[in-house]
C-alpha cells in the first residue's frame, strides 16, 4: 500500500529524514483517524512538504507501526518523550502531539529522494495530511 504523507515544512521534517536525524513519523488525534490501523510494515510512504508546492519529494519504507489504544494525557506525553530521539520533533510539533488520546508511531527505513512530481488530490478531503492512495501511479500527474 502506498501512502502520501504531508510533513511540516517549518519543522524541517523532510530535511531531518533525509539527513537521518529522523526515522519515525507521528500522527495523533483525540479520536481514531488516519492513519490509525491503516498502515502496515512494508508499506511505502511518499513525502510532501506542507509548503504549498504540492510536490512529492521522497519516499521510504515502513519498518514498524505502533497504533496506541486510548491513552491518558500523561501516557501520551510520555510516549512522545520516549520516542523524541527518533521523531526529532521541534517544540511546536511536540506540543501538538503530546496529550493526544490516540498516537500512531511509524518507523521508516531506506529513505530515497525522488524526482519531484505532483499528485491529483481530487478524490481526497482538503485537510487530510495522510492519504492512503493504494498505488501512487494512479494519482501521479504527468508534467
Amino acid at each position: 500500500m502506498d501512502n502520501v504523507v504531508y510533513l511540516d515544512y517549518k519543522a524541517k521534517e523532510l530535511e531531518n529524514i533525509r539527513s537521518g536525524k529522523k526515522n519515525m513519523i507521528i500522527r495523533g488525534a483525540m479520536g481514531r483517524k488516519l492513519p490509525h490501523g491503516r498502515v502496515n510494515k512494508d508499506d511505502v510512504l511518499y513525502f510532501v512538504e506542507n509548503n504549498g508546492d504540492g510536490l512529492v519529494k521522497g519516499k521510504a519504507t515502513v519498518v514498524n507501526v505502533f497504533n496506541s489504544d486510548k491513552l491518558t494525557k500523561e501516557q501520551s506525553i510520555e510516549i512522545v518523550k520516549q520516542n523524541q530521539e527518533k521523531l526529532h520533533l521541534n517544540k511546536g510539533l511536540e506540543k501538538r502531539f503530546s496529550g493526544k488520546r490516540y498516537l500512531v508511531l511509524i518507523t521508516i527505513k531506506d529513505f530515497k529522494a525522488i524526482e519531484p512530481f505532483k499528485i491529483d488530490r481530487s478524490e481526497y478531503g482538503n485537510m487530510d495530511d495522510w492519504l492512503p492512495v493504494e498505488n501512487i501511479e494512479k494519482i501521479k500527474l504527468n508534467k
